[in-house]
């Protein structure tokens, strides 16, 4: 038998849906999602950690002709690997950035900027944080040829960050956006009305095969597209009245590490922070 869209919308008028026409809409949701891959130009360089403890992402890019280099929410515990492997590499980090002011884990911004000379670092300056270069809504970064384009997404924190790079088709959301999740809106002037805005009027306008690359996953996932989260987001395919009651009932801890973190990434790390009390 042949289901034809005028016969398809027939049978899912009725309270009961046969399992065959169930499962050809479902796969049709998916064969949706499975949009075109964005290949990355031969002269760009990307490079996915994860630091199990924070369950955190950080990213190290760099334009490979020019060995002009950035990172992006490195960690503390890992900047002398970090160190390493850049300097293994020759590349030039000329900026550390923060996609907002992390409360789970220390920044090692800090730290890499004693280890790398003319390295500097990078956050919003919504974040209220200190840094080298305080970015506002549209400003770019560049390394060699390259840049990234800074988006203000706040939600989770009042200067959280989108860092798109539309060369490559990528997009490194931070907490504002995670893998079929979203960051916590109970803390640090986070708004839920505010992330879902956020995701909605900025990370959902890029074009659907965009990879997007969160600061964080729980359980091993380590990509999505915008296609896939517009599709299969638990949270952010709600409404925005049920999204606020979803984030209003989660009920999460306090943050183990919110009191020592915080402090430390208010100035781009533990290093200066020592600094600024000699």
């Amino acid at each position: 038998m042949i289901i034809t869209p005028i016969f398809l919308k027939k049978l899912t008028s009725h309270v009961v849906v046969p399992f065959a026409v169930r499962l050809f809409t479902k796969q049709a949701k998916m064969s949706d999602t499975l949009t075109e891959n964005i290949s990355t130009s031969s002269d760009f360089f990307f490079r996915q950690f994860f630091d199990p403890k924070s369950s955190t992402y950080t990213y190290l890019l760099a334009d490979i002709e020019t060995k002009k280099g950035i990172i992006i929410d490195p960690v503390i515990e890992w900047a002398d690997r970090d160190a390493q492997i850049i300097n293994e590499l020759g590349i030039d980090l000329v900026y550390a950035l923060n996609t907002h002011m992390h409360a789970d884990h220390i920044t090692g911004s800090g730290k890499l900027k004693n280890l790398l000379a003319g390295c500097r670092s990078v956050i919003s300056r919504a974040s209220g944080a200190k840094a080298d270069i305080l970015l506002d809504h549209q400003d770019h970064i560049t390394f060699g040829r390259h840049k990234l384009v800074a988006h203000s997404t706040p939600g989770h924190t009042e200067g959280c960050m989108t860092f798109v790079c539309g060369e490559q088709g990528i997009a490194f959301t931070g907490d504002t956006l995670l893998i079929r999740g979203c960051g916590r809106t109970d803390f640090q002037g986070g708004s839920a009305e505010k992330l879902y805005k956020s995701v909605h009027s900025v990370i959902f306008k890029l074009p659907r095969n965009y990879r997007l690359y969160p600061a964080h996953d729980y359980s091993g996932k380590t990509v999505s597209t915008v296609a896939e989260e517009q599709a299969f987001n638990p949270r952010l395919t709600k409404t925005l009245d049920e999204f606020i009651r979803i984030m209003e009932n989660l009920n999460l801890a306090y943050p183990k590490m919110i009191d020592v973190a915080v402090p430390a990434n208010k100035v781009c790390g533990i290093y200066e922070l020592q600094v600024a009390k000699e």
